[in-house]
């Protein structure tokens, strides 16, 4: 096991269970491991924190508890980078902002797709879509 300093406190963590990302995400190149941190309250958002930089942590969700319809499926490129094959699991997380006037956004122009057999993430950017980087959550 080991530690980090975070904005949450001591972190200790299981190098093994490590979520990364090869090739960083968008506007943070550099950071390529992250631990999905325990939730403390029931419901559909989450934290990832890096381990790259213990001041970077993001706050994820399943965009289809918002966006029943919202697919997206990995392109040939994007299984390779996950290392899975046409079978393989994956799952479809976005980003969440919560701006100071609470009006909650999710980037659905710019997912992640996450393998959890191989502990794989990457962000891609959506081409020819309505879908914004700060879609306002439905009412």
């Amino acid at each position: 096991m080991k530690k980090i300093d975070t904005r949450f406190g001591e972190v200790e963590y299981d190098p093994e269970n490590l979520l990364i990302f090869p090739a960083g995400l968008i506007g943070f190149p550099t950071l390529h491991s992250f631990i999905v941190m325990p939730n403390k309250k029931q419901g559909p958002l989450f934290w990832i924190q890096s381990v790259d930089d213990p001041d970077i942590a993001f706050v994820l969700t399943d965009p289809t508890n918002f966006f029943p319809d919202y697919v997206v499926t990995p392109d040939n490129a994007e299984r390779n980078s996950l290392q899975i094959n046409d079978e393989e699991q994956y799952y479809i997380l976005t980003v969440v902002t919560v701006p100071p006037d609470q009006k909650i956004t999710l980037n659905l122009i710019a997912p992640i797709l996450f393998a959890p057999g191989t502990n794989r993430a990457i962000q891609v950017i959506l081409e020819n879509t309505e879908y914004l980087s700060r879609t306002p959550l439905p009412t």
